[in-house]
């Protein structure tokens, strides 16, 4: 998405279950549980954006990224759309995008510092349901019926997990982090209007894709700046300052975004270095890369001289 001087790009193609894998300690969390039909959220073709991210203090524990899981607002349709009251969707229906995950060092006066890993992956996003026309009708015509919370949405409230285990991506007690992908008119580089899904009747999915917000405080973890976010649009007045400390680059934008951060799961683990590591009950405060636990020293030990 950026020009970056370390990268980690892997791209893959998660089925259901690979996305509902959470490995190791849980240092972050702010996504509603439950979640929801839907939740506010900010759209990056309608926002020409390229990257949109916030500032995290993480709970004591492992630094060792195992996975990060993103909430994400999926308002696109197999046909029709979320505003012309003819969306149609067969259930189960989706398609595929891949998105990135950027994590920083945070800079000076909270910029954005040092990239610290960048992780590309393609995941199966489900389209949203079809208008209800039986449960939603007046100002609610064209959306999906919820029946859990007997509520009408435009847009589906889902998840993407990275799975980060193996990576070596270590994250300090603060980072910043962002989610970016490519739209048809935005990104690096747009996709452009010469794909098939745009001129499909339901358009292509990923330009009503929508990052997750909540105004809800994490149950792990801390915001440290609940009123600010960290974002790139091409457009200025799209920046709280409307532009004045330049636009179309990823940077703190403070002052306007209060119930609106993004919703994320951080899990993390950690690994013994060594065999020493391992020693003096050292092997009940370390993990396997994917977060599990040592049976005892000598399970610790083998783990360590097998080349984890």
């Amino acid at each position: 998405m950026i020009s970056k001087k370390v990268t980690l790009v892997f791209t893959l193609l998660f089925t259901a279950l690979a996305a509902t894998q959470a490995f190791g300690q849980t240092i972050y969390n702010n996504i509603p549980s439950p979640l929801p039909g839907n939740l506010p959220s900010i759209a990056f073709e309608a926002n020409q954006a390229e990257q949109f991210g916030d500032q995290l203090q993480f709970a004591a524990g492992p630094r060792t990224l195992t996975t990060v899981t993103q909430g994400m607002s999926s308002w696109g349709c197999q046909s029709g759309a979320w505003y012309d009251g003819l969306c149609a969707t067969t259930p189960g229906a989706t398609f595929s995008h891949p998105i990135t995950l950027n994590i920083y060092n945070v800079g000076p006066a909270n910029s954005v510092g040092s990239l610290i890993a960048s992780v590309t992956q393609t995941f199966a996003i489900p389209y949203r349901p079809s208008a209800d026309n039986t449960n939603c009708t007046g100002a609610n015509a064209g959306k999906w019926y919820h029946a859990a919370s007997a509520t009408c949405f435009n847009g589906l409230a889902t998840t993407v997990t990275f799975n980060l285990v193996g990576m070596g991506i270590v994250v300090p007690n603060n980072a910043i982090y962002s989610i970016g992908y490519n739209t048809t008119h935005y990104g690096n580089p747009p996709i452009g209007e010469g794909a098939a899904c745009y001129s499909s009747s339901g358009g292509c999915g990923y330009d009503a894709l929508n990052v997750l917000t909540t105004a809800v405080a994490p149950t792990v973890g801390v915001n440290p700046f609940p009123s600010d976010a960290y974002f790139s649009s091409e457009t200025p007045g799209n920046y709280c300052d409307g532009g004045v400390s330049g636009s179309n680059v990823f940077r703190l934008d403070a002052g306007c975004w209060t119930g609106l951060k993004r919703t994320a799961k951080f899990n993390a683990t950690n690994p013994p270095a060594n065999a020493e590591a391992c020693k003096k009950n050292g092997w009940q405060t370390v993990q396997r890369a994917d977060g599990s636990t040592f049976k005892n020293q000598g399970d610790c030990v083998s783990y360590t001289s097998n080349g984890k």
